[in-house]
């Protein structure tokens, strides 16, 4: 078997996390990094361009296509499952949506036992990686690789639908990120100039010159290799050669909440029940590895208007295509600068709650479903989600072939609070969509139907029009428990040498959009990992 050479740290996935610890653990000049990508470069033009994202998910070059379990909470339905497969991972074809979470998401996870991850400690992390549009303040920060600015655009409608919210009881804000999200406002957003950035257009690209710094793309990490429960390498196929490479310090896996917790079942460690039954030898006894998926689901409401400029009308015609290139290639502004959702609010489902649980991404556009067609009408999407899911699910192997898929199983709806949820998230949204603000363009519901009443026929079409909003976290969660997976300090319980460190450590799930929660792990895991 060839080897591919002994570096101090293996990082195995370059996407969100991977890039920000390549960054970091590097700027050590005595240690050597080597950071393992199953995907390619990030030089794929749809990858820089915003709206590139409609045209990099699903595609093989960019996303790993992966697809949900039958979900009984959706009907039967089965979900596409983007992640990201190329430079940058997801942080390459995602919505680039700027957001935290709450400060009671962290300081949940220090009350579960999880020393050093209250939001006064892990504020410091979010900003030492801003260079935020705002300047810094004892909120934010400046200089930093992770590029915050506001979008480049304006819609009369979403302007409506803000103004809306506020009539329906929702203050309007400047800013979600200081601690409380709730309120309405546009969504700010990881882009340059109109330019998308990735973690790795952040934080990897500046520091490829360095010299104790490799990258390897197309390279399939199939197990890690463990010696007297230590890791001490990876095994990994490239070109077609099957080969090792050694780390004499640590492993550290950053493949997210789905490729963390299905190598670490392809190496022997996990639920020893389901290795065993797969004819994989058990290293390590795990049982919370691939356990504790969560993930938000997005109720796509759809309402058609009148007398109102929507993106339908723009992007069904050729000439309005031709006009939105031409924008963007003059100003870097327009509809092919947009972040896929654009105006964002946050509010209870219920006023006996502590914090805002549901989360909108209003769009001035409709479709039946990604990927179809605009609809030949005027009319926008108001997206609902429950940010807080009580429904569990799981990852697991279905072979010991590690090209194999897993079995992804988020069990959407299972818990009856997320049922209620969306119930009061539908019944929300049409509260909003019928103030004073929004009645001169004569909102029509077409999706879910006005004709929905009951709680009943509400929480079935929740079933019917429910769909991921790419947030899968947990399956490799922190804690000291008989259930976790790793320490707080991200180490693997039971095997020394190696590290988790991505969306999978967290216990439960951020408030919000996900992408920069993960970027401040991987902020902390560098400076635990380097002992400061």
């Amino acid at each position: 078997m060839t080897s591919f050479g002994t570096y101090d740290y293996v990082i195995v996935g370059a996407g969100a996390a991977g890039c920000v610890l390549a960054n970091r653990l590097s700027e050590d000049p005595t240690k050597t990094v080597l950071l393992l990508e199953a995907g390619g470069k990030d030089n794929y033009i749809w990858v820089k361009i915003p709206v590139g994202y409609l045209y990099c998910m699903g595609n093989p070059r960019t996303d790993w296509r992966f697809k949900t379990q039958p979900e009984p909470g959706l009907n039967g339905r089965s979900l596409n499952y983007p992640r990201g497969r190329i430079l940058g991972g997801c942080t390459a074809i995602n919505g680039m949506i700027y957001m935290r979470g709450q400060s009671r998401d962290y300081d949940q996870w220090r009350q579960l036992g999880n020393q050093g991850w209250a939001w006064d400690e892990v504020l410091p992390y979010f900003r030492k990686s801003e260079d935020h549009v705002g300047g810094a303040d004892d909120s934010h920060g400046t200089g930093g690789p992770w590029r915050i600015e506001h979008q480049r655009l304006h819609w009369e409608l979403l302007d409506a639908f803000r103004d809306a919210a506020v009539e329906a009881g929702i203050p309007k804000v400047a800013d979600f990120n200081r601690g409380s999200n709730e309120g309405v406002s546009y969504f700010q957003v990881n882009q340059r100039n109109g330019w998308r950035v990735s973690s790795a257009t952040a934080f990897l690209r500046p520091v490829l010159s360095r010299r104790n710094l490799t990258v390897m793309t197309h390279a399939q990490a199939e197990k890690i290799v463990v010696e007297n429960r230590r890791a001490i390498g990876v095994s990994l196929r490239r070109a077609g050669i099957a080969g090792t490479v050694a780390a004499s310090r640590e492993v550290i896996l950053s493949s997210g909440a789905i490729g963390s917790p299905h190598l670490l079942q392809l190496s022997g460690i996990g639920p020893g029940d389901l290795l065993r039954a797969h004819g994989i030898d058990v290293l390590h006894d795990l049982p919370g590895v691939g356990e504790n998926l969560q993930d938000h689901l997005q109720l796509r409401l759809i309402f058609k208007v009148f007398g109102v400029k929507t993106l339908n009308a723009t992007g069904n015609s050729l000439l309005g295509r031709a006009a939105i290139a031409l924008e963007y290639a003059v100003k870097r502004s327009g509809p092919m600068a947009m972040a896929p959702s654009q105006l964002g609010l946050f509010a209870r489902s219920d006023p006996a709650m502590e914090t805002p649980d549901l989360q909108w991404h209003i769009q001035p556009l409709s479709l039946e479903k990604f990927g179809d067609p605009l609809h030949p009408f005027p009319a926008f999407t108001a997206s609902v989600c429950h940010v807080r899911p009580h429904s569990r699910g799981t990852v697991r192997l279905t072979s010991p072939d590690p090209l194999a898929h897993p079995a992804i199983r988020p069990n959407y709806l299972s818990a009856e609070a997320d049922r209620r949820a969306a119930v009061a998230g539908i019944r929300r949204t049409r509260e909003i969509a019928g103030q004073p603000a929004l009645a001169r363009y004569r909102p029509q519901e077409l999706k879910p139907g006005a004709a929905l009443a009951s709680d009943a026929e509400l929480a079935q079409a929740a079933g019917d029009i429910g769909t991921t909003i790419f947030h899968p976290v947990g399956t490799a969660r922190m804690g000291t428990d008989a259930m976790a997976v790793v320490d707080p300090e991200l180490r693997v319980h039971g095997i020394t040498g190696l590290r988790v460190v991505d969306a999978s450590v967290m216990p439960t799930i951020t408030s919000g959009n996900t992408a920069s929660p993960t970027v401040m792990i991987a902020e902390k895991a560098a400076d635990m990992i380097r002992g400061r």
